[in-house]
């Protein structure tokens, strides 16, 4: 049993809400910027196509995957073995962030 860590405190959680809320917003406003030229800003043209907002969406989401994946290798690898149980559960919520940022991104 000595292997089983302790729960994280709640310090620890509130200072890990606080990076990732810091990170989903600094990864939204630079992939914005990244496709800020792809895509129609006017959606209601009378020979509108899908296509290029199917692109701006999917470089974003590539993109947006891409910087989590990493900073998960990163933080896993550089955190102490007490807090790397909380790198999962941010990961799985920045997965569903990237469904969430597409509102604003499109609106």
């Amino acid at each position: 049993m000595a292997d089983v860590a302790p729960k994280s405190s709640k310090e620890s959680l509130f200072i890990g809400l606080l990076l990732f809320v810091a990170f989903e917003t600094a990864a939204f406003y630079g992939l914005q910027y990244l496709t800020s030229g792809l895509g129609e800003s006017n959606q209601m043209q009378p020979e509108n196509t899908i296509v290029s907002n199917w692109l701006k969406t999917m470089v974003f989401f590539v993109l947006h995957l891409a910087l989590v994946i990493t900073a998960v290798l990163v933080l896993s690898n550089k955190l102490p073995r007490h807090y790397r149980g909380q790198v999962m559960g941010w990961f799985y919520l920045a997965l569903l962030m990237s469904f969430v940022l597409l509102v604003p991104l499109f609106g």
